[in-house]
C-alpha cells in the first residue's frame, strides 16, 4: 500500500459489462453472413447490434400490448368519443384537411 502518491492505475468503474459466451459456430457464421461491413469481422460489435435490435422490440412490441389494452378499456373509449364529440364543432372551421 502507498501512503504517499503513487502511479499505481486505479480502475475505473467502467460502463462496459464483460461477459464471456458461448455461441455455436453455425450461428456466429450466419450472422457474419449478414452483418454490416464495419461490423463483420468484431463479434462484439454484432453482438451489441442484436442486443440493441431486441430491447428495441421488446419495447416496441410493450407499448403495442400497452396501447390494445388502452383500445379495450370501456371507459378510454367513452372518454375518446367524448372528446371526439367536443371537437366536432371545429371540424366545421372551413379549413382544409391535411
Amino acid at each position: 500500500m502507498c501512503d504517499k502518491r503513487c502511479d499505481m492505475k486505479v480502475r475505473n468503474r467502467s460502463r462496459i459489462i464483460r461477459r464471456s459466451v458461448a455461441l455455436p459456430k453455425s450461428l456466429v457464421d450466419e450472422v457474419t453472413a449478414f452483418a454490416p461491413a464495419d461490423a463483420r469481422n468484431n463479434l462484439n460489435r454484432l453482438v451489441t447490434i442484436a442486443l440493441k435490435e431486441f430491447a428495441a422490440r421488446q419495447k416496441a412490441r410493450a407499448f403495442e400490448e400497452a396501447m390494445a389494452r388502452m383500445a379495450a378499456d370501456p371507459a378510454i373509449r367513452g372518454e375518446s368519443a367524448s372528446i371526439s364529440r367536443e371537437f366536432m364543432v371545429c371540424e366545421s372551421d372551413g379549413l382544409k384537411d391535411d
